[in-house]
């Protein structure tokens, strides 16, 4: 028998039907131990269990599909003495693991920079680093190019 290949997507949460959103709460609240049995979770969050089990293991955060991989980054980068190096301590800080780094010639007061990044060891889930590294003075823009 063959198993059919399954196709991922990164879709943003505000289209979700409200199922699907409340699915990943209700893993979540049992995840923190704000409950301890998946009916708690699911009547405290308003969903049927039917839907909870229906959705379960086809939903998760971007943060789980991302553990244990390679993820890389491209980042426009202010042209400014200790960018890289801030962006470098904020995944190391982290215990992000930097694998690869390119950055182009500055052009008109920005340079790109594409880092990628072995998140096996990260001490956050990748959506809060990202969010730490976008808040870097001098960072104008970060994409996840890719994972691997």
């Amino acid at each position: 028998m063959m198993m059919e290949k399954s196709t991922f997507y990164l879709v943003r949460e505000e289209i979700l039907p409200e199922a699907i959103k409340k699915t990943i709460k209700v893993k979540e609240v049992l995840k923190r131990g704000e409950a301890r049995t998946i009916n708690e979770a699911v009547e405290k969050m308003g969903l049927s269990r039917s839907a909870y089990y229906k959705y379960k293991d086809f939903v998760f955060p971007f943060y789980e599909a991302s553990k244990e991989k390679i993820v890389t980054l491209s980042i426009l980068l202010d042209h400014k003495p200790g960018v890289l190096s801030r962006i470098l301590n904020t995944i190391a800080n982290d215990a992000g693991s930097v694998l690869t780094i390119n950055q182009g010639i500055p052009l008109q007061g920005v340079a790109n920079a594409t880092i990628s990044i072995e998140t096996k060891d990260l001490a956050i889930d990748l959506e809060a680093l990202l969010d730490k590294l976008r808040m870097v003075d001098g960072v104008k823009r970060l994409e996840v190019l890719g994972q691997a």
